[in-house]
């Protein structure tokens, strides 16, 4: 089965990077990763993803920082953003879905299969 649609994953943490792009790929989708929030503004600019996994705590740029810059260009202000993070306080859930988010996940909480089921269903597929 193949969508031939994007997913932008930014998020340092390598290992669940490459774990989620694997599961990704194998549902058929083009995985573009990115390992902080400069390069993952820069690639959603470039290359238009039909949805971004933004981690929250990263180096240079903080998710909350990278969604702004998103929200912020008008090229990329309407591609849906899911927050996939480590932090559970529902205050960062709130911030999260106020500077735009579509969802929120909480990575010990969610297995991969939901993300998978997340994505399709905000993305329509």
């Amino acid at each position: 089965m193949s969508t031939n649609k994007k997913v932008l994953i930014i998020d340092d943490d390598i290992t669940l990077l490459e774990m989620y792009a694997e599961r990704l790929r194998l549902e058929g989708f083009e995985v573009l990763p990115a390992s902080n929030g400069e390069e993952g503004v820069k690639l959603a600019t470039e290359l238009k993803p039909h949805i971004i996994l933004l981690d929250i705590m990263m180096p240079k740029m903080d998710g909350f920082q990278t969604i702004e810059k998103l929200k912020a260009n008008e090229a990329t202000r309407d591609i849906p953003v899911i927050f996939l993070t480590a932090l559970i306080q529902d205050a960062t859930r709130d911030k999260g879905m106020r500077a735009g988010a579509t969802d929120f996940i909480v990575k010990s909480e969610t297995m991969p299969g939901e993300v998978i089921v997340k994505i399709k269903k905000v993305i329509g597929e």
